[in-house]
C-alpha cells in the first residue's frame, strides 16, 4: 500500500476526531500573558492546564533575564553542535548549578526533555542490557525503551512486589548474556501525580545489581527541600544514579538536563546522538534558565505558595466529594464516569458557562467509561481560584449524573 494511502485510510486514535476537535479541545489557542486568568476565544478563563508551578513564567525578572539575553546574544548563539562549536561558560555554569541543586556530581543539558530521555536510554543500554520500568512511565520513556534492541521488562504501575519479580526475571538473562539492568520510574506520575515508589525500588539494590534511572520531569522544582526533586522528598536522591529534569514545568521553559555520577554524565556528553548531532542550546534559553534556578533557590515562598494552593485544591474537592485518588505532589486528576459525548459536552459547558479553562483525559488514554479532569495548580493561583472552580465543578457534576450531558444533547461551539 502506498504510505499516504494508509494515512488516509488510517487517522490514529485522536486523529481520527481532528476536523471536530481541532482548535477547541486540541490545538487551542490560549493568549496573553502566561498566568491562571487567559483569553480563549476572545473572553478571559480561569486556566488550570499550564506547567507554570512556581509562577515563574512571568516573573518581571524572568521576563527581564528573558528580553536582555536575546538583546545581547540572540538565539543563533551559540552556533553550532555543543561538542564541536557551541558551547560556552554560560552552559557549563547552569550544569555546574544544577549539579549542586539536585545533589548529583554533573550535568549535561539537553535540548528537549522528551529528546533527551529517549536518547539517553538508547545511550545507556546496549543489546546485552535489559530494562526493567513501570507500565505507567511517561511516553518519552516508552520511545525510548522501543529503541532498546535488548529485553525489557514491564512491572505493573508502583508494584514494588511485580517489580521485584521482573528484577528476579531480569537478573537472570543479564547473567546470560553479560549484560546489565536499567530499573526506570518516574519522580511523578503526570496523569495520576502519584509519587513513583523511588525509595522502595532503591532498596532492592541490596538483593541485585541494578541502576535507577528517575525522569523527575513533575518533581524537580515542586518536591522535596528546597525543589530538589521527589528523591529528596523521600530521603533517597543519593540512590538515583541517573536523574532527570525538565525545563518545561518548573523553570517555565523550554529544554532539560540529565545529572549522574561524573563519569557517566561525560559518557552521555560524548555519546548521547540527540546531543551530539544537535545545535547547541542557544543562549537566552540558557541564560533564562539560570535566573528561574537563582529564583528557585532563594525564593521558598514560592513553593510554599504552590504547596498552599495545592493543599486547599484538593483538600476542598475531597469535601466536595470529587475522586482525586492517589495524588501526593501538585498534579491533580479529578475522576469522573462518563462517555466521550458527555465528557465533550462537559468541557463546553466549563468553558463557556463557568469560563474554566482545565484538560480533558479520555479513551484511548484511559479506560472506556473514565473522564479525568486534570488541574495543574500554580503558585500565582489563588484560593478564590480554587474555590471558584470547587463551586463550578460541583454543579457540572451533578449535570453529569442528571444525564444532562448525554449525546442527543451535544452543545456547539
Amino acid at each position: 500500500m502506498d504510505i499516504f494511502e494508509k494515512i488516509k485510510n488510517n487517522r490514529g486514535p485522536i486523529g481520527q476526531h481532528a476536523k471536530e476537535s481541532h482548535g477547541y479541545f486540541t490545538f487551542p489557542k490560549l493568549e496573553g500573558d502566561i498566568g491562571p486568568h487567559m483569553t480563549f476565544r476572545g473572553r478571559k478563563r480561569l486556566n488550570w492546564s499550564l506547567n507554570n508551578y512556581l509562577g515563574l513564567a512571568n516573573h518581571p525578572e524572568v521576563r527581564k533575564a528573558d528580553a536582555d539575553a536575546a538583546a545581547q546574544f540572540g538565539f543563533a548563539a551559540p552556533m553550532g553542535a555543543r561538542m564541536m562549536s557551541g558551547n560556552s561558560n554560560y552552559h557549563e555554569q547552569l550544569e555546574n548549578e544544577l549539579s549542586a541543586f539536585v545533589n548529583k556530581q554533573d550535568t549535561i543539558l539537553c535540548n528537549f526533555g522528551y529528546q533527551a530521555t529517549v536518547s539517553a536510554i538508547d545511550c545507556l543500554v546496549d543489546r546485552r542490557d535489559v530494562i526493567v520500568y513501570d507500565a505507567e512511565s511517561h511516553a518519552c520513556i516508552l520511545d525510548g525503551v522501543r529503541l532498546h534492541m535488548g529485553k525489557r521488562y514491564v512491572f505493573k504501575h508502583n508494584d514494588i512486589e511485580d517489580c521485584e519479580k521482573q528484577l528476579e526475571r531480569a537478573t537472570k538473562l543479564s547473567e546470560e548474556t553479560g549484560g546489565g539492568i536499567l530499573v526506570i520510574t518516574e519522580g511523578v506520575f503526570g496523569m495520576r501525580g502519584d509519587q513513583g515508589i523511588i525509595k522502595e525500588i532503591a532498596a532492592l539494590k541490596s538483593k541485585y545489581n541494578f541502576r535507577l534511572f528517575v525522569d523527575d520531569a513533575h518533581g524537580c522544582g515542586t518536591m522535596g527541600k528546597n525543589g530538589g526533586g521527589t528523591g529528596v522528598e523521600q530521603g533517597c536522591q543519593d540512590d538515583i544514579d541517573i536523574y532527570f529534569g525538565t525545563f518545561a514545568k518548573s523553570f517555565a521553559l523550554i529544554g532539560g538536563f540529565i545529572s549522574s555520577d561524573e563519569q557517566v554524565v561525560e559518557y552521555l556528553r560524548y555519546n548521547m546522538r540527540s546531543q551530539i548531532f544537535a545545535k547547541s542550546l542557544p543562549l537566552p534559553l540558557v541564560v533564562g534558565a539560570l535566573k528561574r534556578l537563582e529564583l528557585m533557590r532563594n525564593h521558598p515562598e514560592y513553593r510554599e505558595k504552590l504547596w498552599e494552593i495545592t493543599r486547599a485544591l484538593q483538600s476542598g474537592l475531597v469535601e466536595a466529594g470529587f475522586d482525586i485518588g492517589v495524588t501526593n505532589s501538585p498534579v491533580t486528576p479529578v475522576y469522573m464516569n462518563g462517555s466521550i459525548p458527555e465528557a465533550t459536552n462537559l468541557i463546553i459547558d466549563l468553558r463557556e458557562n463557568y469560563d474554566i479553562f482545565c484538560s480533558m483525559v479520555v479513551y484511548p488514554v484511559v479506560p472506556k467509561g473514565m473522564i479525568i479532569l486534570r488541574l495543574i495548580p500554580t503558585a500565582v493561583h489563588t484560593i478564590e481560584d480554587v474555590k471558584y472552580t470547587i463551586d463550578a465543578f460541583s454543579k457540572i457534576v451533578h449535570k453529569l449524573k442528571s444525564g444532562q450531558y448525554m449525546a442527543d444533547k451535544i452543545a456547539s461551539v
